[in-house]
């Protein structure tokens, strides 16, 4: 029988982590061990997830998502490896649906339509895709749920918020490149996985709900701090050759949409903070295969984003986007 260990990696909010751990307990299918690797977390969380039966990694200080993730992969013995964020719960056979079609389809990943808590028929994310101007779709966040999410499919990105890893993934390609600490370490992850030809498989029959954000905010300055860093760090890694117009477009673009939101001095920060760290970064040497791969991968990726955005509407952001590239 293969075994399957969910990892929530977690930073404070001990309520969260109740709620999480609960949901995991009432599936058809539980886990047969939960870890929790808390980044050093003040309140009583580490206690509290002990007290709860968890196996609790304890890394003493706020390391970022990509460190506790990784340091609950290194403590788990199993076949599968569920990577959870704090602030999901999931329908009773989530794991049990996403294990079972992952196991028969071959899939090395597979992941489920998670919606917004408190609101089931709007999308909060569904699978990822890249663009040529290094910005991530969270494909389907915000849509209202309907046909186009409910058709299970081939994908290359999974988000880490709610997804189950085969164990040998991470013994093939490594684990989340710690220099991204938290946001687009997945997305990294993913296009180090899809230049190996592994992908996995989106799968709307198991449901999750993510409150979204819940421990720092969507527009927090401190996130989009982080997400304007690692959009750099995540071009100076695998864009290399690309063409650059895409990228000043996509990157000035998200900038545009971070001043709307009021925190255009945060995206300025992180901007000059990936740019001064991005030489520090693990590098990768792609060969020439890999980055004529790497540029099929991406192009088709954002090809995806255009059609779905076709299917189902463009927000601000993306059709500013293909306007400029005039797609």
């Amino acid at each position: 029988m293969v075994t399957v260990a969910a990892v929530i990696p977690h930073w404070n909010r001990r309520d969260l982590l109740q709620t999480i751990i609960g949901s995991l307990r009432g599936q058809t299918r539980q886990p047969d061990e939960i870890i929790v690797a808390d980044n050093g977390s003040t309140d009583d969380s580490a206690a509290v997830a002990e007290s709860l039966g968890t196996r609790v990694v304890r890394i003493g200080t706020n390391l970022g998502f990509a460190a506790a993730v990784n340091r609950g992969i290194e403590a788990a013995r199993t076949d599968w490896i569920a990577i959870l964020n704090n602030d999901v719960t999931f329908a009773p056979d989530w794991l049990e649906t996403l294990l079972a079609a992952a196991e028969r389809e071959g899939g090395w990943f597979a992941t489920g339509k998670t919606v917004r808590a408190g609101d089931p028929a709007v999308i909060d994310g569904t699978f990822d895709e890249i663009s040529r101007g290094a910005c991530a779709c969270r494909c389907g966040s915000g849509q209202p749920d309907g046909p186009v999410w409910n058709q299970p499919r081939r994908i290359r990105f999974a988000s880490m918020t709610a997804s189950l890893f085969r164990r040998e993934v991470f013994e093939r390609v490594g684990k989340l490149d710690e220099s991204f600490g938290s946001y687009l370490e997945d997305v990294d992850f993913g296009i180090r996985c899809s230049i190996l030809g592994m992908d996995g498989i989106y799968l709307p029959a198991a449901v999750s709900q993510h409150r979204g954000s819940a421990t720092l905010g969507a527009w927090n300055s401190d996130t989009v701090r982080l997400i304007a860093r690692n959009q750099v760090l995540l071009a100076a890694k695998h864009f290399k050759g690309q063409a650059r117009w895409p990228i000043v477009a996509g990157q000035l673009l998200w900038g545009a949409l971070a001043v709307r939101h009021g925190t255009g001095v945060a995206y300025l920060g992180g901007k000059i903070s990936g740019w001064r760290s991005r030489n520090r970064a693990p590098g990768v040497e792609h060969t020439d295969a890999d980055k004529n791969r790497l540029r099929s991968i991406i192009e088709a990726s954002e090809r995806n984003i255009f059609e779905l955005g076709r299917q189902t509407g463009f927000d601000w952001y993306w059709r500013a986007y293909f306007w400029l590239l005039r797609r």
